[in-house]
């Protein structure tokens, strides 16, 4: 099985497919290509109708979008377990996930994912209501789940790969929600999977410039 990435530093598509197959600790053959390159488009030319990443192939099948990753890693390779096992829980899960994989278009624009730095943005009020709306989503998920194990359904699972970049955002802007947003961001980052994500994103030097949104902060 291979998975197809783009910049650690970066690219939070491929983050969302790659923490949950890291954190489940499944054989893989990690491929990274540098965004925005030649290199890329021809390493993805004849594998991806889409020529994005993340791609994952495993034996003939080709997938090419992170939500479906997630769902073909969770049937075949996790007996269903990335999800809750409740199915009014995990309906609510996907919702969110879905949500989650379509919308927050402002914020993601406004804020792309920078682990390297801390930045300082000027938010528009779409944006801003994105981000509100995230605050929501994880003040509520945690308010009825964080007696279960502090994830937005308890038990970690996709919906937490799914928001994980969010999270790294927030955390790079210096956005503040609340004490109890604040320790789910906190857990994100300690999460060990996310900690190797994060300590090979240090070491790249690449500069995506589309990627270097707002100024540095004092």
């Amino acid at each position: 099985m291979k998975l197809y990435i783009g910049n650690k530093n970066y690219s939070t598509w491929s983050l969302r497919a790659w923490l949950l197959i890291e954190r489940y600790k499944l054989n893989f053959e990690e491929v990274p290509l540098k965004l925005e390159t030649e290199a890329f488009y021809q390493a993805l030319s004849g594998l991806s109708p889409t020529h994005k990443v993340p791609l994952l192939v495993d034996g003939d099948l080709v997938v090419w979008e992170s939500l479906a990753i997630c769902e073909y890693i969770n049937d075949v390779y996790l007996s269903g377990e990335a999800w809750p096992s409740c199915p009014k829980l995990r309906a609510r899960a996907r919702a969110l996930s879905a949500e989650m994989h379509s919308g927050f278009l402002a914020l993601r624009a406004e804020m792309p994912m920078n682990i390297r730095a801390k930045r300082c943005v000027q938010l528009s009020a779409a944006a801003q209501k994105d981000l509100a709306r995230i605050g929501q989503i994880w003040d509520e998920q945690l308010g009825e789940f964080a007696a279960q194990g502090g994830w937005l359904f308890g038990s970690w699972s996709i919906v937490d790969a799914m928001f994980a970049p969010v999270a790294i955002r927030f955390m790079t802007y210096g956005v503040e929600l609340g004490p109890r947003v604040k320790a789910y961001m906190d857990k994100v980052a300690a999460c060990p999977a996310m900690q190797k994500w994060y300590a090979d994103a240090l070491l790249e030097k690449d500069i995506v410039p589309s990627d270097e949104a707002g100024v540095p902060c004092q």
